[in-house]
Protein backbone atom coordinates (compact mmCIF):
# COMPACT_ATOMS: atom_id res chain seq x y z
CA UNK A 1 0.00 0.00 0.00
CA UNK A 2 1.12 3.59 -0.51
CA UNK A 3 3.13 4.96 2.44
CA UNK A 4 1.15 8.17 2.48
CA UNK A 5 -2.53 8.25 3.25
CA UNK A 6 -4.98 7.75 0.41
CA UNK A 7 -6.48 11.09 -0.71
CA UNK A 8 -8.62 10.03 -3.66
CA UNK A 9 -10.15 6.79 -4.83
CA UNK A 10 -12.88 5.15 -6.82
CA UNK A 11 -15.54 3.18 -4.96
CA UNK A 12 -15.99 0.08 -7.09
CA UNK A 13 -19.74 -0.26 -7.32
CA UNK A 14 -22.55 0.80 -9.62
CA UNK A 15 -25.08 0.20 -6.83
CA UNK A 16 -26.16 3.67 -5.60
CA UNK A 17 -27.28 2.42 -2.17
CA UNK A 18 -23.95 0.70 -1.57
CA UNK A 19 -22.05 3.73 -2.88
CA UNK A 20 -23.82 6.01 -0.37
CA UNK A 21 -23.11 3.67 2.56
CA UNK A 22 -19.41 3.36 1.69
CA UNK A 23 -19.10 7.14 1.17
CA UNK A 24 -20.61 7.69 4.61
CA UNK A 25 -17.89 5.51 6.17
CA UNK A 26 -15.00 7.27 4.41
CA UNK A 27 -13.27 10.41 5.73
CA UNK A 28 -14.55 13.77 4.45
CA UNK A 29 -11.20 14.88 3.00
CA UNK A 30 -11.20 12.08 0.39
CA UNK A 31 -12.05 12.84 -3.22
CA UNK A 32 -14.39 10.01 -4.11
CA UNK A 33 -15.31 8.83 -7.58
CA UNK A 34 -17.65 6.10 -8.72
CA UNK A 35 -17.70 4.01 -11.93
CA UNK A 36 -20.63 6.21 -13.02
CA UNK A 37 -18.21 9.18 -13.28
CA UNK A 38 -16.18 7.27 -15.85
CA UNK A 39 -19.10 5.38 -17.43
CA UNK A 40 -17.44 2.07 -16.47
CA UNK A 41 -19.74 -0.94 -16.49
CA UNK A 42 -19.37 -3.61 -13.81
CA UNK A 43 -17.19 -6.65 -14.51
CA UNK A 44 -18.41 -10.26 -14.55
CA UNK A 45 -18.36 -11.47 -10.96
CA UNK A 46 -17.33 -15.09 -11.36
CA UNK A 47 -15.61 -15.63 -8.01
CA UNK A 48 -16.73 -18.35 -5.61
CA UNK A 49 -16.63 -16.15 -2.48
CA UNK A 50 -17.39 -12.58 -1.42
CA UNK A 51 -13.64 -11.93 -1.09
CA UNK A 52 -12.93 -13.18 -4.64
CA UNK A 53 -15.69 -11.06 -6.18
CA UNK A 54 -14.60 -8.01 -4.19
CA UNK A 55 -11.03 -8.48 -5.49
CA UNK A 56 -12.24 -8.90 -9.09
CA UNK A 57 -14.11 -5.57 -8.88
CA UNK A 58 -11.26 -3.73 -7.13
CA UNK A 59 -8.68 -4.82 -9.69
CA UNK A 60 -11.01 -4.08 -12.63
CA UNK A 61 -12.18 -0.61 -11.56
CA UNK A 62 -8.68 0.42 -10.49
CA UNK A 63 -7.18 -0.49 -13.86
CA UNK A 64 -10.01 1.16 -15.81
CA UNK A 65 -9.92 4.42 -13.82
CA UNK A 66 -6.16 4.51 -13.00
CA UNK A 67 -7.17 5.22 -9.39
CA UNK A 68 -6.88 3.33 -6.13
CA UNK A 69 -10.12 1.36 -5.77
CA UNK A 70 -12.10 0.37 -2.71
CA UNK A 71 -14.64 -2.26 -3.63
CA UNK A 72 -17.23 -4.24 -1.75
CA UNK A 73 -18.95 -7.53 -2.31
CA UNK A 74 -21.65 -8.32 0.16
CA UNK A 75 -24.80 -10.31 0.62
CA UNK A 76 -27.20 -12.23 2.79
CA UNK A 77 -26.68 -15.82 3.93
CA UNK A 78 -29.70 -17.71 5.29
CA UNK A 79 -28.90 -20.89 7.22
CA UNK A 80 -32.13 -22.73 6.33
CA UNK A 81 -31.34 -22.06 2.64
CA UNK A 82 -27.81 -23.48 3.07
CA UNK A 83 -26.24 -20.03 2.87
CA UNK A 84 -28.25 -18.76 -0.09
CA UNK A 85 -28.59 -16.23 -1.67
CA UNK A 86 -24.97 -15.56 -0.59
CA UNK A 87 -22.77 -14.30 -3.42
CA UNK A 88 -25.86 -14.31 -5.66
CA UNK A 89 -27.74 -11.84 -3.42
CA UNK A 90 -27.94 -9.10 -6.08
CA UNK A 91 -28.78 -11.58 -8.82
CA UNK A 92 -31.87 -12.77 -6.96
CA UNK A 93 -33.27 -9.34 -7.80
CA UNK A 94 -33.09 -10.10 -11.54
CA UNK A 95 -31.51 -7.95 -14.23
CA UNK A 96 -33.00 -4.77 -12.81
CA UNK A 97 -31.77 -5.48 -9.28
CA UNK A 98 -35.29 -5.41 -7.83
CA UNK A 99 -34.75 -6.24 -4.16
CA UNK A 100 -38.46 -6.50 -3.43
CA UNK A 101 -38.43 -9.38 -5.89
CA UNK A 102 -35.30 -10.77 -4.18
CA UNK A 103 -36.88 -10.59 -0.71
CA UNK A 104 -40.03 -12.29 -1.95
CA UNK A 105 -37.84 -15.05 -3.37
CA UNK A 106 -36.24 -15.53 0.06
CA UNK A 107 -39.75 -15.91 1.52
CA UNK A 108 -40.75 -18.40 -1.22
CA UNK A 109 -37.62 -20.49 -0.72
CA UNK A 110 -38.16 -20.53 3.06
CA UNK A 111 -41.77 -21.63 2.54
CA UNK A 112 -40.53 -24.58 0.47
CA UNK A 113 -38.19 -25.63 3.30
CA UNK A 114 -40.59 -25.10 6.21
CA UNK A 115 -44.19 -23.91 6.01
CA UNK A 116 -44.00 -22.72 9.63
CA UNK A 117 -40.77 -20.75 9.29
CA UNK A 118 -42.47 -17.48 10.26
CA UNK A 119 -43.02 -18.83 13.78
CA UNK A 120 -39.33 -19.65 14.16
CA UNK A 121 -36.07 -17.71 14.41
CA UNK A 122 -34.45 -18.21 11.01
CA UNK A 123 -30.74 -17.54 11.45
CA UNK A 124 -29.04 -15.39 8.85
CA UNK A 125 -26.11 -13.04 8.47
CA UNK A 126 -24.89 -10.22 6.29
CA UNK A 127 -21.33 -10.62 5.02
CA UNK A 128 -19.17 -7.87 3.49
CA UNK A 129 -15.76 -8.25 1.85
CA UNK A 130 -13.89 -4.98 1.24
CA UNK A 131 -10.80 -4.80 -0.97
CA UNK A 132 -8.33 -2.00 -1.68
CA UNK A 133 -6.40 -2.27 -4.93
CA UNK A 134 -3.72 0.25 -5.78
CA UNK A 135 -1.38 0.84 -8.69
CA UNK A 136 1.38 -1.19 -7.06
CA UNK A 137 -0.93 -4.19 -7.33
CA UNK A 138 -1.20 -4.82 -3.59
CA UNK A 139 -4.56 -6.15 -2.46
CA UNK A 140 -5.74 -5.57 1.07
CA UNK A 141 -8.97 -7.33 2.00
CA UNK A 142 -11.16 -7.54 5.07
CA UNK A 143 -14.33 -9.40 5.96
CA UNK A 144 -17.12 -8.17 8.22
CA UNK A 145 -20.17 -10.15 9.37
CA UNK A 146 -23.26 -9.44 11.42
CA UNK A 147 -25.47 -12.25 12.69
CA UNK A 148 -29.22 -11.99 12.91
CA UNK A 149 -32.48 -13.49 11.71
CA UNK A 150 -35.06 -13.13 8.95
CA UNK A 151 -38.15 -11.01 9.59
CA UNK A 152 -41.44 -12.74 8.60
CA UNK A 153 -42.41 -9.57 6.69
CA UNK A 154 -40.68 -6.64 4.98
CA UNK A 155 -40.43 -3.76 7.43
CA UNK A 156 -39.02 -0.28 6.98
CA UNK A 157 -37.98 1.87 4.06
CA UNK A 158 -34.43 2.73 5.11
CA UNK A 159 -31.22 1.27 3.76
CA UNK A 160 -31.29 -0.82 0.61
CA UNK A 161 -31.11 -4.42 -0.56
CA UNK A 162 -32.35 -6.99 1.96
CA UNK A 163 -32.37 -4.51 4.88
CA UNK A 164 -36.19 -4.68 5.39
CA UNK A 165 -36.07 -8.43 6.18
CA UNK A 166 -32.92 -8.62 8.33
CA UNK A 167 -33.12 -8.27 12.12
CA UNK A 168 -29.64 -7.97 13.68
CA UNK A 169 -28.98 -10.13 16.73
CA UNK A 170 -30.10 -8.48 19.96
CA UNK A 171 -32.35 -5.96 18.17
CA UNK A 172 -36.09 -5.85 17.51
CA UNK A 173 -36.03 -3.65 14.41
CA UNK A 174 -34.97 -4.64 10.90
CA UNK A 175 -32.14 -2.71 9.27
CA UNK A 176 -34.88 -1.20 7.10
CA UNK A 177 -36.52 0.31 10.21
CA UNK A 178 -33.29 1.62 11.75
CA UNK A 179 -31.86 5.09 11.29
CA UNK A 180 -28.75 5.02 9.12
CA UNK A 181 -26.62 6.28 12.02
CA UNK A 182 -27.66 3.31 14.18
CA UNK A 183 -27.16 0.76 11.41
CA UNK A 184 -23.72 2.06 10.43
CA UNK A 185 -22.39 1.47 13.95
CA UNK A 186 -23.06 -2.26 13.88
CA UNK A 187 -23.40 -3.53 10.33
CA UNK A 188 -21.16 -5.86 8.31
CA UNK A 189 -19.75 -3.04 6.16
CA UNK A 190 -18.70 -1.05 9.22
CA UNK A 191 -17.03 -4.13 10.73
CA UNK A 192 -15.08 -4.77 7.52
CA UNK A 193 -14.16 -1.08 7.21
CA UNK A 194 -12.78 -0.92 10.77
CA UNK A 195 -10.09 -3.41 9.72
CA UNK A 196 -8.85 -1.30 6.78
CA UNK A 197 -9.51 2.28 7.91
CA UNK A 198 -5.87 2.73 8.94
CA UNK A 199 -5.13 3.26 5.22
CA UNK A 200 -7.18 6.49 5.25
Amino acid sequence: MPKKKITELIVGTNNRGKLKEIKDLLPNYLKIYSPLDFKIKSPAENGKTFAENSSIKARYFSKKSKLICLSDDSGLEVDLLKGQPGIYSARWGGKKGDFKKAMNRVFRELNKKDKNWKQKKIRARFVCALTIFSSNKKLISSIGKIEGSISPAMKGKNGFGYDPIFIPKGKKLTFGEMKASAKYKIDHRFKAFKKIKKFF
